[in-house]
């Protein structure tokens, strides 16, 4: 692969139609998931995850047995699986999200899996139009498309190396249709203030101190995706913080650190680049914090260590 195409270029005014249509059409099979898994801390439950072709749902229950959906971005359908081998596909192809969500239940009566949703987009400004209403979003570029995901791949790769640093109580690498943002998270150990005004959504996700890092498609000030960096509650002098690369600065009107992905691409080592995020990111947030990161943190000589062949030998049947 050309280094363009392991990171392609991506700018958010030429896949915003198709982003605000793909973030609909995830959030229809996200609720889904919602309704059917038992709630997991900080709703890891109805996160996706990323794989070899796209984004898929974690495994549902039904009252067949199991099943799980797919957006596959190599085909551009999203693919129905069920434990007792059924499968069904939808393409992706410019569709209303209305009629993407009647095609949907089609599918899913189909193999009798019976679920209601609550039929509003989430974190999304007014005007809100309920999904069953909405004929304005229709648009699919699988181009662009693919081409988020196989950034969603890069940054996947260097959040699991960022996140295998960390012993404490650490986040998957989980993509929230909600936000359309890829995060890992790391928490200190303490509980965070309680927020008594918040609702159920905002309460369930912040209720422990956390570092919060991820990758969002960006919007129309930044003009490109962005990483980002924050933490809750944030400790006093976090948004003066130096940090690294260079190009990484604190948005005010965000409330986080923000670095462009164009720096990412653009650097001679990208992962580096973005490691260096992440880690100096962190770092600021748990020495301003007190965080207790002896114990938090694996010691550096970890990733040094040759296991010995005792450590490496097959374990006895």
């Amino acid at each position: 692969m050309q280094a363009s195409d392991v990171w392609p270029d991506l700018p958010f005014p030429a896949w915003k139609a198709t982003y605000e249509t793909l973030l609909r059409y995830t959030q229809i099979v996200g609720k889904v998931q919602l309704e059917l898994t038992p709630r997991v801390n900080h709703w890891w439950n109805v996160a996706f995850h990323v794989d070899a072709r796209g984004l898929r749902t974690g495994l549902m229950p039904y009252d067949r047995g199991f099943f799980e959906v797919a957006f596959d971005f190599l085909d551009h359908q999203l693919i129905f699986r069920t434990s007792a081998g059924q499968r069904r596909a939808l393409s992706l192809v410019p569709r209303a999200v209305a009629d993407f969500e009647r095609e949907v239940f089609a599918i899913l009566e189909s193999l009798g899996i019976e679920v209601a949703i609550y039929q509003t987009p989430s974190e999304q400004p007014e005007p809100i139009v309920p999904f069953p209403e909405d004929f304005e979003h229709a648009s699919y570029d699988g181009d662009a498309a693919q081409k988020f995901w196989r950034i969603l791949l890069q940054s996947q790769a260097v959040f699991e190396e960022f996140r295998a640093r960390f012993v404490g109580k650490g986040s998957p690498i989980l993509f929230y249709w909600g936000s359309f943002d890829l995060a890992v998270t790391r928490f200190s150990g303490r509980s965070a203030p309680p927020r008594p005004d918040a609702d159920v959504i905002i309460r369930e996700s912040f209720f422990q101190e956390e570092s919060s890092a991820g990758l969002w498609p960006g919007n129309d000030e930044l003009g490109e995706p962005a990483f980002y960096s924050y933490t809750l509650p944030s400790p006093a002098g976090f948004e003066t913080a130096k940090v690294q690369p260079s190009a990484a600065y604190f948005h005010q009107g965000l409330g986080e650190f923000i670095l462009p992905y164009g720096a990412v691409r653009s650097a001679p080592y990208p992962r580096e680049t973005l490691l260096a995020f992440l880690q100096s990111t962190y770092e600021a947030a748990a020495r301003l914090a007190a965080w207790d990161r002896s114990f938090l943190e694996r010691s550096p000589s970890f990733e040094q260590a040759t296991p010995t062949a005792e450590e490496t030998a097959p374990l006895p049947h």
